[in-house]
């Protein structure tokens, strides 16, 4: 997404703020520094002078391994990772392989190539990362460490949240002549009586609009109480649209603090790794903490967003709660804290008060049924980083527009601020 950035031009509508630090948490409170470059192994004082030595020797071995331009392959020379090794999970890889620690582990598994399931047990994890895979994504994530100018860790954020994005590329877009209609439903996509193809849409000021290809969200199509698939006033019947597997669910959580979950950390990431809640827990919870310095939320004030894959609603709730129970302080009505001892009061009130929470699932669908005029982008997914959806989107663009290039060179700043204005203004 950096990349897509740069090359689109849309860093000139944007800012971004650096997140402070990564963290591991588990059911025992205290949250522990993922160290991620060299600096904070150094500096780290919980890891022993082995776990040190090894930990920098496996990120010495990754990045030779990658500048060597075999992120994909591999060979059997000095240094390098072995394609058989490629292969192999890569929990087994870490553990057998490089003899590291579970700490240490966990910390690579979850906290930096981000999987989502306990990758030590084999018949709950339903997506189990090989080598390959896990060696990707350490070097997308050290090749991203200190790439933004004050920013410690691997992650930045928008100011003024994650929907400057989408606006960004619109405003860029409006400059180039791409025109958009604010608070105007679409009510039916028009299709060919003889055909059964797509023709255009139907606003519901009674417009019409004529056009070769559209595009949906799959967030369009609503299931009837006779399970037949039906689109909330889009699509019409004749056509056999469905939703994808919705099997796949996030738990999500929204929870507003008075302080911070940690001490002088305005913005900053949490991970729990599976099982570090508690028995069942199954799949890895990710917390980002945001403060008012990206402009999300009151000075004195922090949003802290929650999620974790589930399997139904409950286990998801279940689970996001156990996390927000280790992370904050939930105040009871009309309760006396003197049944515990001081310690335990004092453990409670260093906590953050947690002022507000909402719970939601996320179902993730597909539009299926789609045809060579109507197209369905992804649904929005638990990941910290936008590679999937970016990875999507260009395929979809090569699908509908194989002749034309995805993302033109920018123009410079100058020819970007000489067409931003009135264009833009009328629009």
């Amino acid at each position: 997404m950096t990349n897509l950035i740069l090359e689109s031009g849309v860093n000139k509508y944007m800012e971004f703020k650096e997140i402070d630090g990564s963290y591991i948490g588990g059911k025992e409170g205290g949250l522990d520094r993922v160290p991620d470059s060299r600096s904070s192994i150094f500096k780290d004082k919980k890891l022993s002078l082995q776990e040190k030595n090894r930990l920098m020797r496996f990120f010495k071995m990754v990045n030779k391994h990658i500048g060597d331009g075999n992120e994909v392959g591999g060979g059997d020379g000095d240094g390098l990772i072995s394609r058989e090794d490629l292969e192999m999970p890569f929990v087994e890889f870490l553990s057998k392989k490089m003899e590291l620690s579970k700490k240490l582990r966990e910390m690579i598994l979850y906290a930096i190539a981000m999987a989502d399931y306990d990758q030590d047990n084999g018949d709950v994890c339903k997506d189990l990362l090989s080598t390959k895979d896990g060696i990707k994504c350490l070097g997308l994530y050290h090749s991203s460490v200190g790439r933004f100018p004050g920013a410690p860790g691997a992650m930045i954020y928008p100011i003024y949240g994650q929907g400057e994005l989408p606006q960004a590329f619109c405003r860029r877009a409006a400059v180039k002549g791409c025109i958009y209609v604010l608070r105007m439903p679409v009510d039916f996509l028009l299709m060919n009586k003889d055909s059964g193809n797509y023709e255009g849409v139907k606003l519901a000021s009674g417009q019409e609009l004529f056009s070769n290809k559209v595009i949906v969200a799959p967030s369009f199509i609503d299931t009837s109480p006779e399970d037949k698939p039906s689109v909330a006033n889009v699509l019409d019947y004749s056509k056999d649209f469905s939703l994808g597997d919705s099997r796949h669910k996030l738990a999500k959580a929204i929870c507003i603090s008075n302080a911070s979950i940690k001490p002088n950390s305005a913005n900053c990431l949490v991970f729990f790794p599976p099982r570090s809640l508690n028995a069942e827990h199954v799949s890895s919870v990710r917390v980002l903490q945001l403060s008012s310095n990206v402009a999300v939320c009151p000075p004195g004030m922090f949003v802290t967003y929650l999620s974790a894959p589930c399997d139904h609603n409950m286990q998801g709730k279940n689970l996001l709660q156990s996390a927000i129970d280790v992370l904050f302080y939930v105040p009871v009505s009309g309760s006396s804290t003197n049944s515990t001892s001081d310690d335990e009061n004092k453990n409670l009130y260093l906590k953050p008060s947690l002022l507000w929470s909402a719970f939601y699932i996320q179902e993730l669908t597909s539009l299926q049924g789609a045809d060579d005029s109507i197209f369905s982008t992804p649904m929005p997914d638990g990941d910290l980083h936008y590679n999937n959806i970016v990875d999507v989107t260009k395929k979809l663009f090569q699908k509908m527009y194989p002749e034309d290039e995805f993302s033109a060179t920018a123009n410079s700043f100058n020819e970007v601020d000489s067409d931003f204005g009135p264009e833009v203004e009328e629009l």
